[in-house]
């Protein structure tokens, strides 16, 4: 079973060195990634580097949806899939991209969600989507919230960003009974929350 492609491990150990200068990036909490087993990575998005910032905290390789759009060209389409992208039709309910998500956990591997959806440009918390908790849901995955928190609300060339990892949330903790919107709703929030958290904790 294929856990990471060649082009992610080298692209990887290339960019640690470049993203230290570039980013002066600290990680927290980076134990509380188990080494092995499937889980739902959830994290705040401030900026198109935050996949990489998640990507050069862990060995393990995560796995993105990305816009459709990005995938129009062969050559590049191929490059992002080995890093972990796959495409979605973002606002059409994809079905295959979900199929892609649940399949991708259920071969117990990471699974990276933006819960926001959208990138943040004031740097603020948006309202959580509910995606995450669908999927936590369907495949009774865990949940890891992640928080990016840059020194000033943006994340900016050669300014401080912080990664900071969450201890793993179970559907029992977040309260997924059942696959009721509510339910997906609630569960996404307590997400969100415990992202909240991680920021108010580096922010002190």
């Amino acid at each position: 079973m294929k856990r990471r492609s060649l082009v992610f491990v080298i692209g990887r150990i290339l960019a640690i060195p470049l993203f230290k200068l570039m980013f002066h990036y600290k990680v927290k909490g980076k134990k509380n990634l188990p080494k092995k087993g499937a889980y739902i990575v959830c994290s705040n998005h401030l900026s198109n580097y935050d996949p990489l910032l998640l990507s050069i905290t862990q060995k393990r390789q995560i796995y993105y949806m990305a816009k459709k759009e990005l995938f129009e060209k062969k050559l590049g389409a191929a490059m992002i899939r080995e890093l972990g992208a796959f495409p979605v039709d973002r606002g059409s309910g994809d079905g295959q991209a979900i199929r892609t998500a649940e399949e991708i956990v259920q071969d117990e591997r990471l699974l990276g969600i933006f819960i926001e959806g959208t990138r943040s440009k004031t740097g603020e918390f948006l309202r959580p989507k509910s995606g995450a908790a669908m999927i936590a849901f369907q495949t009774q995955t865990p949940v890891i919230p992640v928080c990016i928190t840059p020194k000033q609300q943006k994340v900016k060339l050669f300014q401080r960003v912080t990664i900071s990892w969450g201890k793993p949330l179970s559907i029992e903790e977040l309260g997924l009974k059942n696959g009721s919107p509510a339910a997906f709703r609630s569960a996404s929030r307590k997400i969100m929350d415990e992202i909240k958290q991680l920021r108010e904790q580096d922010l002190s």
